[in-house]
């Protein structure tokens, strides 16, 4: 047996529907600047790799939020990595934060200027990702934001010969409701030859 789910039904409730099997999702934790120099930290949890070359990232804003505000003014942000240890403050800064508020600021959240883009990083963060704006496209209630990578900051003490290493990183992710996926469990399985 299976329940269906019909989604054009006004009853069923999509987006609780796909963030609870859309899972585990990484967590864009997004440093930004509006045009009047406030600054703007919050989590999103539609972020992905959309392009190997050039590299280019995605994220989706549902609604019309301060990050998508200000990237469309200013067409730079930075991805922050949210690890295990960073997990509550980025929660926080998920709270409905008037848009006069530097979420940082108020949470005590240290930043650190940026390699190449004109928006900081979170200090504490293990990697961050500098974007400048590539395109968006408004899909429905949200819209879908594409971000050219300048640069991606590594912290040292993350990097095992020369790579990203899981075990420093602890990434946290998003699951459904107010469910967070601590950092995984790794296994490796070698990629198969072309029979």
């Amino acid at each position: 047996m299976r329940t269906v789910f019909d989604v054009s039904d006004p009853d069923t409730n999509a987006y609780a529907l796909l963030t609870s099997v859309v899972v585990p999702r990484p967590i864009a934790w997004i440093t930004s600047i509006g045009s009047d120099g406030v600054g703007n930290l919050a989590p999103h949890s539609f972020f992905n790799v959309a392009c190997a070359r050039p590299p280019i990232v995605s994220f989706t804003s549902v609604g019309r939020k301060d990050t998508l505000r200000n990237v469309l003014q200013t067409q730079h942000f930075v991805i922050n990595l949210v690890s295990e240890e960073l997990a509550d403050l980025a929660n926080a800064s998920s709270a409905p934060f008037d848009p006069s508020v530097d979420e940082a600021d108020t949470l005590g959240i240290t930043l650190e200027p940026s390699e190449l883009v004109p928006v900081p990083r979170v200090a504490d963060s293990p990697v961050s990702i500098e974007c400048r704006l590539h395109s968006s496209i408004k899909l429905g209630n949200s819209h879908l934001v594409l971000g050219d990578v300048l640069a991606i900051t590594v912290r040292d003490d993350a990097l095992v010969d020369g790579h990203p290493s899981m075990a420093a990183l602890r990434p946290m992710s998003r699951l459904g409701r107010d469910e967070w996926g601590r950092p995984p469990e790794v296994v490796h399985l070698t990629r198969p030859e072309r029979a």
